[in-house]
Parts: structure tokens; C-alpha cells; sequence
């Protein structure tokens, strides 16, 4: 399944490079999207650098591997992968979430090129991530569908009904993964609408069921290549991760959906200095 190599010191570098991106961004626009943003750092490094099939100087190559983030809010760390992987300039990366900017705050496929399925409302990219893996099966396609969802986003009932769709037509191209933080706007997922147990909810809707340290490199790469071998059977990654990750203002804070980022934190866990 890994289509490209790197080192682990190449990886953590791309992750810390990240990281401060974004958050310069957020602190530039005022206010974002920061917890869910850094709790996917790695496992969106880990997709577009390691696993997913991508040619960015022709975005529309019908073989391509499609990612859909269905947690919509976290689009400024898919940005990021989009313009280090040459989608569009890095310089578009400090207009994140500005007035007139063509990377807004939830991700729109419209304005941004190498974006799939525009976000909005939660709950609705595992749909359309369903409707794009069974077309790839009934045009005879050899691309994968990847899906990211939040925990907090697992309350929305069109995700269920979504995952009965996926287990009832055995999509075995569609991965989906989520992002368990263990924490959405209002507060402790447990508090708001208890998940647990999550592995057999969705072992019992028909996937394979995996779960990981998302912020491991190894556990990512193993993980994932596991899922790729599922077959007849769609195949959902639980993501045990940090929410705010690396950076101190936010890291394991419940309310950091979304937040302020004081100008001395914009270099907050990244390692690089401010611009």
C-alpha cells in the first residue's frame, strides 16, 4: 500500500512544519478550528506522503486515491498537505480562514484544488465517501476512498446510516478513520453521548475494525496498510489521539474547537521559529 518512503526524521519535520503553519494561520485570522486541526497532524502526513496515490500536477486523474474529510472544521491541515505536495502555492497557506481567501475555514471543492467533497454540516462526508467508493466499484475502478470522521461527529445518525450502507454493499475500497479524541465543542465525548464500545458498534454495522495511536508513526503505517487488505468488508481505523496536539495552548483542552492563538504561541511545539 505505501507508495513513497520517508524517514522517520523527515516525517517528524513535515509534522512540525505543519503544525506551526497552522497555527501562524489561525493566530493570523483571529480565531480556528485548532484542537481538531492538530489531533490529525500525523495521520494526514502519514495519507499523503506515504499511502495515497496522487498526481498533483493533473488533480482530476480518474485513478487517484480520494480523500474526504467529513470533520470538515480540520481543513486547514489538509491545506497544508495540499500545497507541500504542490496542489497550489504555500504562500496561499497564510489566507487561511481570511476574508476572500480560497481556503476557508471548512473545506470547499469549488475554491480549492485537490479538495473532493465541500464540508459543511457534520455528518455527511461518510455519505458521499460511500456514494464515491461504489462508483468506483461499478466503473470498475482501482482507486481507494479514505475517510476521516470525528468522534464528537459520530453523534450525527446519518454516519450510521451511512455505515449500514457501506457494510450492506461490502465496500472493501473505502477506509474510514476517526479521529478519537475523546473530545467535541460542548465538552468529553463520553459526557455529551457515550461512543464506547465503538469497535463492536461498528463491527456489527459490518466493518473490519482497527484501532491505533494516531499520532504513531509505525502504528499509522501498519494500520493502515491492514486496512488496505481488508477485503469484502469496508474497514474503520479508530484514531486514539490527542486533541490540540503540540501545541501548548490547546493540547488536551476541552475547549479548544475552536480558539484564539495568542501571537507568542504561533511556534507553539513546532520547533521553527515565527515569520
Amino acid at each position: 500500500m505505501v507508495e513513497q518512503t520517508l524517514s522517520r526524521e523527515q516525517l517528524d519535520e513535515l509534522a512540525r512544519q505543519f503544525r506551526y503553519v497552522v497555527t501562524d494561520a489561525i493566530c493570523r485570522s483571529g480565531s480556528g478550528h485548532l484542537g481538531g486541526v492538530m489531533s490529525l497532524v500525523e495521520i494526514v502526513v502519514s495519507l499523503y506522503f506515504q499511502v495515497m496515490r496522487l498526481r498533483p500536477e493533473e488533480p482530476e486523474w480518474p485513478e487517484r486515491d480520494r480523500l474526504v474529510l467529513s470533520k470538515g472544521h480540520a481543513g486547514p491541515i489538509v491545506y497544508t498537505a495540499l500545497a507541500y505536495k504542490g496542489f497550489f502555492p504555500k504562500a496561499w497557506l497564510a489566507t487561511i480562514n481570511a476574508n476572500g481567501t480560497r481556503l476557508p475555514s471548512h473545506m470547499d471543492q469549488i475554491l480549492t484544488p485537490g479538495v473532493e467533497v465541500t464540508a459543511g454540516s457534520l455528518g455527511q462526508g461518510l455519505s458521499c465517501a460511500c456514494g464515491m467508493a461504489l462508483a468506483a466499484k461499478l466503473d470498475g475502478g482501482k482507486h481507494r476512498v479514505f475517510c476521516i470522521i470525528g468522534d464528537g461527529e459520530s453523534n450525527e445518525g446519518q454516519i450510521w446510516e451511512a455505515a449500514l450502507f457501506a457494510g450492506h454493499r461490502r465496500l472493501d475500497n473505502l477506509i474510514a478513520i476517526c479521529d478519537y479524541n475523546k473530545m467535541q465543542i460542548d465538552g468529553r465525548t463520553e459526557e455529551i453521548v457515550r461512543l464506547e464500545p465503538l469497535a463492536d458498534k461498528w463491527r456489527a454495522f459490518g466493518w473490519e475494525v482497527f484501532e491505533m495511536d494516531g499520532h504513531d508513526w509505525d502504528a499509522i503505517r501498519t494500520t493502515l496498510a491492514a486496512a488496505d487488505a481488508v477485503a469484502g468488508k469496508p474497514a474503520m481505523i479508530l484514531a486514539h489521539t490527542i486533541k490540540g496536539k503540540g501545541n501548548r495552548e490547546s493540547e488536551g483542552l476541552v475547549d479548544c474547537h475552536n480558539i484564539k492563538v495568542p501571537d507568542q504561541c504561533r511556534s507553539c511545539g513546532s520547533g521553527l521559529p515565527p515569520r
